[in-house]
């Protein structure tokens, strides 16, 4: 996929070799010494895997994509059909973590499975990230981590190969690219099962064979999609969902991320605007990010910057799409979004080096930690029947590029199908809690607001100065194993989030405001 592609799509920005810990908690017993005579030592027996269910569990390391710590686990697989009409046909092989909790602890049967978001992210990826919020959870329950199909290590569908195209490359040259990945991803497989519903029964399929008889789901981001769906199909085996910056399921994906993005950042940008202080060193961040699109769009500047990565001098134009990105993916999280308005402010100056570093440094990041084939292939069958472009938005920065382009995709990819009620609300007395983020610029509040209304017995929370993805924010750990252990959400005492507070925008390069 090309960087623009990659930049409309990612939703988070998200290997690694075993290290030093995973060799020294888990290397063999050293061999006994050697008789006299010359016979060789004998080989020590591994140890037996360990069972959960019917699926068989050896110890491993699951690595982090950034700077979290690593973590120790169990990994198993687990074999389905690709085509469940054809159960004799092409098998995927599932990867799986299990994290258990401390051996003397009293285990509750059901366990707490994490959906990763995306679409196209892997939950034994996205883990190492999240693990301090499972702290609590680990007490009484076991972990799963099921890579759905087409990400992580469950036959992954990866659009690799695309990352020269430029950011402003035109929908020629991404059909192109899409064609070709296309073709690439077919020769492994069948496109159009890598949807929501094949993942929903795959995950039924796992619940089976670990001989668990309700299962706990905490979906983030699109996970959320795939716990709601489960939740409608599977209603008996759901105990409780965990909805962390929930999709509707009446939401089609794409329609309205422009307008949510200029929400959250005039939500963001207005933290500089009530302090004088912040006016006074960087100026009015939203005129000036609007007076910086327009020159953009009209004639991208040449910027020499030092590559992040490799730390040479380049030259290459600065354009509006990669601003965009910049804008877009920053917001994801307040505490990175708060360089912005410093950034914007030097721009203004006409010194374009932070900009253009950050864009090139985000492009990086993002590339690889999505299955974009799997995304094309969720967002194809599910959402593009429904994409519109809407005229109101041709101003905003990302526009309708998403319609536009993923329109151009879809008309190339295979697509699956999905149950006539997909897109009706999850209507259910299953205990739900519901987290968003009060500074989302995807998933914004009024969306847990709109899931709420046909959950009777789940709660809202809205925490304060977040962004996207806050169940390990302040307290909500705490929140999260209280409510799993009880599945009452209303007996749950929120006062612990009243601490959240607001990140101040950098006003300098010493850093944020005193």
């Amino acid at each position: 996929m090309s960087r623009k592609t990659r930049f409309i799509l990612a939703l988070v920005v998200l290997a690694g070799l075993l290290g030093y810990r995973y060799w020294r908690d888990h290397r063999a017993p050293a061999a006994a010494a050697e008789p006299a005579a010359s016979t060789p030592a004998a080989e020590v027996p591994a140890a037996p895997p360990r069972m959960y269910g019917r699926i068989a569990f050896t110890p491993c390391t699951l690595a982090p994509q950034f700077g979290a710590a690593s973590v120790e686990a169990q990994c198993g697989s687990y074999e389905v059909a690709e085509d469940p009409a054809r159960p004799d046909g092409r098998r995927i092989t599932l990867n799986i973590a299990w994290i258990a909790p401390d051996e003397d602890a009293e285990v509750a049967p059901d366990p707490v499975f994490l959906l990763a978001g995306g679409p196209g992210q892997s939950a034994t990826e996205v883990y190492p990230q999240l693990a301090p919020a499972f702290r609590e959870v680990l007490r009484h329950r076991n972990v799963v981590l099921l890579d759905q199909r087409g990400t992580g290590k469950s036959n992954p569908l990866k659009c690799e190969g695309g990352e020269d195209l430029p950011f402003d490359a035109g929908l020629e040259a991404v059909r192109a690219e899409t064609a070709r990945c296309r073709d690439t991803l077919s020769k492994s497989a069948d496109l159009r099962f890598y949807t929501t519903t094949d993942a929903v029964r795959d995950l039924d399929e796992v619940r089976e064979a670990l001989g668990v008889a309700q299962l706990n789901l905490l979906g983030v981001s699109y996970g959320t999609r795939v716990a709601q769906q489960y939740a409608m199909r599977h209603p008996d085996s759901t105990r409780a969902l965990v909805l962390d910056s929930v999709a509707p399921n009446t939401l089609i994906l794409g329609n309205e991320f422009a307008a949510n993005l200029e929400h959250a950042l005039d939500l963001q940008f207005d933290r500089c605007e009530q302090s004088p202080q912040c006016v006074e060193a960087v100026g009015h961040p939203r005129a000036q990010l609007d007076a910086l699109m327009a020159r953009l769009r009209s004639e991208p500047p040449m910027v020499r910057y030092r590559d992040a990565a490799t730390g040479e001098s380049k030259e290459e134009p600065l354009t509006a799409d990669a601003v965009a990105g910049v804008m877009r993916m920053y917001a994801y999280m307040p505490l990175m979004s708060s360089v912005l308005p410093l950034q914007l402010h030097e721009a203004a100056q006409g010194r374009y080096d932070g900009l253009m570093a950050l864009a090139r440094m985000l492009g990086d990041s993002v590339a690889g930690q999505m299955a974009m084939g799997m995304q094309l292939s969720v967002v194809c069958s599910e959402d593009a029947f429904g994409l519109q472009a809407d005229p109101a938005q041709e101003g905003t920065l990302l526009g309708n590029q998403f319609s536009d382009f993923i329109g151009a995709q879809c008309e190339l990819w295979p697509r699956g199908g999905m149950p006539d009620d997909f897109h009706e609300p999850l209507r259910s007395d299953v205990p739900a809690i519901v987290l968003q983020g009060e500074l989302d610029p995807v998933t914004p509040p009024r969306y847990g607001e709109e899931v709420v209304e046909t959950l009777p017995t789940a709660r809202l929370f809205v925490l304060r100065g977040q962004g996207h993805n806050v169940v390990g924010a302040g307290c909500m750990p705490t929140l999260v194993a209280q409510f799993l252990d009880t599945t009452d959400a209303a007996a749950l005492d929120g006062e612990c989030l009243d601490d959240l507070g607001y990140v101040p925008p950098f006003t300098s390069f010493n850093g944020w405001e005193p």
